[in-house]
């Protein structure tokens, strides 16, 4: 396989299917607890030391607006509108009020993917088998439901900075040497129920040249970061974009990184994250680690979940 992008190296579908089996987490975790994956990392310890990681009190939303126009990236906009008007009700006091939906799985809204989410081969996180457990009423299985709140360290990669640039081009691959190279260069080291956030600088780069259809363009991790995960016991994966290269490196699988994710590793992910302003900050503390909030509405039987992330420095 060649490609005019510096995504690679490149996987056959023996060698990814290899990868996965390797990386499997489907026997790690106790059963009572085994749909919250990865998240079984974050314990109290945990949390109460991502509280102790706080030194500024500075705090930042790593939400996109929620966006109602259609565009390249946005093919499904999200709906916003007014149910009522505060002058035509009688009745004191009066009210508007309004209201929203959205089809959140795409590049346009800030999501948490739940382990249900993504299907390899027929199966979900655990082996269990997506025929029986997803029907048009949603899923039984390893739900968003099951995930939230979250509360611990969030640790920013910053690739853009790592090279000197203000944004990744698409289509390039932040592998597992960039990763280690970071941690060298900024100071920290990815550790056990970290979430760990990647930024291209995709919306850096969508303010400067304009939008585009980032479907199958897009900068992200290359699979040979996901063993580094494994062993770091990291529990949560996010990005500026949907943390996939594009184009994927694997032959014949389009989203690697959410297979090896999510029914794999049981690692939910965070996708189209705005980090423009966190990175900025973490540069002026000279610190790329804080404390992390992702509270995913409580959805029954959802595949996932928008989401507002809170950062505080």
């Amino acid at each position: 396989m060649e490609s005019d992008f510096d995504n690679g190296p490149f996987l056959t579908s023996s060698e990814f299917d290899s990868l996965f089996h390797r990386l499997k987490t489907w026997n790690n975790y106790p059963a009572e607890s085994i749909e919250r994956g990865a998240l079984n990392f974050v314990t109290k310890e945990v949390v109460k030391n991502a509280a102790l990681s706080i030194k500024s009190g500075q705090v930042i939303s790593l939400a996109l607006p929620w966006n109602t126009i259609s565009g390249p990236d946005n093919a499904k906009p999200a709906a916003h509108y007014m149910v009522s008007l505060s002058q035509f009700e009688g009745s004191e006091p009066t009210s508007n009020r309004d209201f929203i939906s959205v089809d959140y799985h795409g590049k346009a809204v800030s999501h948490m993917d739940a382990p249900t989410h993504i299907v390899y081969k027929g199966d979900l996180f655990g082996g269990k088998k997506s025929i029986d457990h997803v029907t048009t009423e949603g899923s039984s299985w390893a739900t968003i439901d099951k995930l939230g709140p979250v509360v611990t360290r969030g640790v920013l990669l910053d690739a853009a900075r790592l090279r000197e640039v203000d944004y990744l081009e698409p289509g390039t691959a932040i592998r597992a040497e960039d990763i280690l190279a970071m941690e060298r260069k900024f100071g920290f080291a990815i550790s056990e129920g970290d979430c760990v956030l990647l930024r291209s600088g995709h919306f850096a780069r969508r303010a400067a040249v304009g939008v585009w259809n980032p479907d199958n363009l897009s900068a992200g991790f290359h699979v040979d970061v996901m063993e580094l995960f494994k062993d770091r016991k990291v529990s949560v994966i996010g990005a500026d974009g949907d943390s996939d290269v594009r184009p994927s490196p694997v032959e014949g699988v389009e989203s690697p990184i959410h297979a090896l994710a999510l029914p794999g590793m049981g690692i939910p992910l965070l996708d189209n994250l705005q980090l423009e302003a966190l990175a900025h900050a973490c540069a002026a503390e000279n610190r790329w680690t804080f404390q992390i909030t992702l509270a995913p509405l409580n959805i029954p039987r959802g595949t996932g979940s928008p989401l507002s992330p809170v950062a505080v420095l």
